[in-house]
């Protein structure tokens, strides 16, 4: 089945693919940071999916990550192996940039396990009584303007940096101005042009919803979210995408039982050593020790066979070699590598074979990974 990269000239026919697949009815554009794969049958375009170029960040460490989105197979084409063709040509191609990971989220969650990807973190909304927002003062906030969009972005990292799973929104694949277009963009200036925290919001018929709420402390974090409360009288409820888990988490008031809306995303590892070059080890301080792996992973053999992952006092790295005594197949490494499960409960998957005790000490840092875009 010929696989080939997306030209201008598909756009019309990835169009009404787009419609079919998924009911949307606005033109399809070329995006600047991301390419697409087409699936050809019988000279003709029978599937397609879009791959945008991202960083994560894990252990305070950017990693290159493909972001797989808009996957998609004409129903004439389906049951003819054209999605599982696609991800295979993914993943050669994902490697072949530089692109250490994978991330995604999964309707059809069989498939992407199929080829290796698997839970790894959450995109979550919290359904927020604005009753429940602790009562403080108001942050001295202000309207953001163009000139205050990389403070911004760097205020928006100072967070993004010490949550796994968080995109750094670097170019080309994210505008910086696009902010500005959100109805709600309140600026709580610093000293010297710097942002101490923001608050990013659109109202709809449903309501307001958050999508940002960064703040560099608690108190411009409590002011923004005063801000909020002012809505009170005119709504009852907000929908806070969590950005940062101490704001919703640890500093305002929702009681026993509340309402999240999660939607789960899968991670893949596309070249472990690489991966693992690029990943933050804040644990592997102090660490000297070696784990001898053997990686089962029949879509991306690059890496798969018997391993040895090296900590040397802060640094990790994964060599060839060892004698393969923790066995861990593809499906394992997201959740590993994230710090989503821990190696018993892959044990009791059936993901991983042997002693992972150190390869749970490794990926040790607190909290759910996260995302807070979609795409």
């Amino acid at each position: 089945m010929p696989i080939r990269e997306l030209t201008p000239d598909d756009l019309e026919p990835l169009g009404r693919l787009h419609r079919v697949a998924f009911g949307r009815s606005d033109p399809v554009e070329a995006r600047p940071g991301t390419r697409g794969l087409a699936a050809e049958l019988d000279g003709r375009l029978a599937g397609a999916l879009a791959i945008s170029d991202f960083h994560q960040f894990w252990g305070g460490s950017t990693v290159p990550t493909g972001g797989i989105g808009g996957v998609a197979v004409d129903p004439w084409a389906r049951g003819r192996g054209v999605a599982s063709a696609l991800l295979d040509a993914a993943l050669r191609d994902m490697r072949d940039r530089g692109q250490a990971l994978s991330v995604l989220y999964a309707t059809v969650p069989a498939l992407y396990r199929s080829r290796g990807w698997e839970r790894s973190g959450v995109f979550e909304r919290l359904d927020f009584p604005l009753d429940r927002i602790p009562a403080g003062a108001r942050a001295d906030a202000r309207p953001a303007v163009e000139g205050d969009l990389a403070a911004l972005h760097a205020c928006y990292c100072d967070l993004a940096s010490t949550v796994n799973g968080m995109l750094d929104r670097a170019a080309p694949a994210f505008r910086a101005a696009d902010v500005l277009e959100r109805a709600v963009v309140s600026v709580v200036p610093g000293h010297d042009g710097e942002v101490r925290g923001y608050l990013t919001a659109e109202r709809d018929a449903e309501g307001l919803r958050v999508h940002d709420l960064v703040a560099r402390d608690a108190a411009t974090q409590l002011g923004l979210l005063a801000q909020l409360r002012s809505w009170a009288g005119v709504l009852e409820r907000v929908a806070v995408r969590v950005t940062d888990p101490a704001t919703t988490g640890l500093l305002t008031d929702q009681a026993i039982r509340f309402t999240t809306t999660a939607s789960a995303w899968l991670l893949r590892v596309v070249d472990l050593p690489a991966a693992v070059a690029a990943r933050g080890w804040p644990a592997a301080e102090g660490l000297t020790t070696t784990v001898d792996l053997e990686v089962v992973d029949g879509h991306a053999p690059w890496h798969a066979g018997r391993r040895r992952l090296v900590v040397e006092d802060g640094r990790v790295r994964v060599e060839a070699g060892g004698g393969g005594d923790v066995r861990l197949h593809a499906r394992a490494l997201g959740p590993w590598f994230s710090g989503m499960q821990n190696s018993h409960a892959l044990r009791r998957a059936g993901l991983l074979d042997g002693d992972g005790r150190v390869l749970d000490r490794l990926v040790g840092a607190p909290g759910v990974p996260r995302l807070a875009d979609f795409f």
